[in-house]
């Protein structure tokens, strides 16, 4: 299996969306959060090479998940998802530390593009 991926996102359809486009392409996805709190502790828990983070969750969104994950660890890789029209939040995200964002729905070419761009 390849590298280790944490996929956070609150729409369960999203998350296995997402792990389905990432296993198909030799990623191994070991772990999912459904919200900003739970990235953090999964974070810190299985230490991913990269995670795949939704803007807009409950609890804590994924911009200020991105913002404490990089607090503990200045290398985290982190892609952000988002819907259309979040411009704006994505621009705030990337000021976080996001290294990329995917829009949804997902395009898998785009989605391996931006992870292996992030991972390289």
């Amino acid at each position: 299996m390849g590298q280790k991926i944490l996929v956070v996102d609150d729409a369960a359809f999203m998350r296995m969306m997402l792990k389905d486009i990432l296993t198909k392409n030799d990623f191994e996805v070991v772990g999912e959060a459904e919200d900003g709190n739970k990235a953090l502790e999964k974070y810190k828990e299985l230490q991913p090479d990269l995670v795949t983070m939704d803007i807009t969750m409950p609890e804590m969104d994924g911009i200020e998940a991105v913002k404490r994950i990089k607090g503990i660890d200045p290398e985290a890789r982190i892609i952000m998802c988002s819907a259309m029209g979040q411009q704006a939040m994505v621009i705030d995200a990337i000021q976080a530390g996001a290294l990329d964002f995917i829009v949804k729905p997902f395009q898998p070419e785009r989605v391996i593009e931006a992870v292996r761009k992030a991972l390289a």
